[in-house]
């Protein structure tokens, strides 16, 4: 399916403005809604070829900017030192309550708009996969995709490092589909083990996809990229999303 122009809207929330940039299918008719979470580094190039794809689906996909309190409308950061270290400062200086907000202004977003079905799901890479996991909290979202979600088995997200998602597990009722890579210095075997533990005794509805890869396997820029286990999972999660969505 081809894909309208990338464009974007200016979402109210309690924290100010949030750049939401919007990915499209160029068809009539109305589709479900995706929420596309970033990593640290905001809606950089390979996180656009990630919505297009995803919306080339029969999906509309919203890619909000996860530091808007922080930074110029959507703004993007670096894949380097400076970048990285920025993205990271902001991820436990942002309130909890304010990421959860974000993700709560996207899903009434897509419920009034008229193009849109009232299906929503939630997609993460990185920290987006956290943020991902927390939006499949609210029950409007019935389908969740979540890559290599840090800081859910340290309790270290946002400010005051002391999230409480694995306290809230039981609030999640989407269909899930966890994918971790086993050389990620981010999340160890015993921290993958102890979020399998606590979405079991949740009884998630989830599956669970471990690949030897590193960190930021499927992103499509620098060494660590995997092309033959990115084409496998991009695929995986677009079944995922269009058998649970639709």
């Amino acid at each position: 399916m081809r894909i309208q122009a990338q464009s974007h809207v200016d979402l109210q929330t309690p924290s100010g403005p949030m750049r939401t940039h919007l990915f499209r299918p160029d068809g009539p008719g109305r589709y479900p809604g995706v929420i596309l979470f970033s990593e640290i580094y905001q809606m950089t190039a390979p996180i656009a070829r990630t919505a297009a794809l995803i919306a080339g689906h029969g999906l509309t996909v919203a890619v909000p900017d996860v530091y808007h309190e922080y930074t110029e409308l959507g703004e993007a950061f670096q894949y380097d030192k400076e970048g990285t270290d920025r993205g990271n400062k902001l991820k436990i200086e942002k309130e909890i309550s304010a990421y959860d907000a974000d993700a709560r202004t996207v899903i009434d977003f897509f419920l009034q708009d008229e193009h849109c079905t009232d299906q929503v799901g939630s997609v993460g890479i990185c920290l987006g996969g956290h943020l991902a996991f927390r939006a499949a909290m609210n029950p409007e979202v019935k389908s969740g995709v979540c890559f290599y979600a840090t800081d859910i088995h340290k309790r270290s997200l946002g400010r005051g490092m002391n999230d409480n998602t694995l306290d809230r597990m039981d609030e999640v009722h989407a269909e899930m589909m966890m994918v971790w890579g086993r050389q990620d210095p981010h999340i160890s075997g015993e921290g993958r083990r102890l979020i399998y533990d606590a979405m079991t005794s949740a009884n998630i509805h989830f599956s669970w996809h471990e690949f030897n890869g590193e960190h930021a396997f499927m992103r499509d820029e620098g060494h660590r990229y995997d092309p033959e286990l990115a084409l496998l999972l991009n695929s995986m999660m677009c079944k995922h999303l269009n058998r649970h969505l639709k």
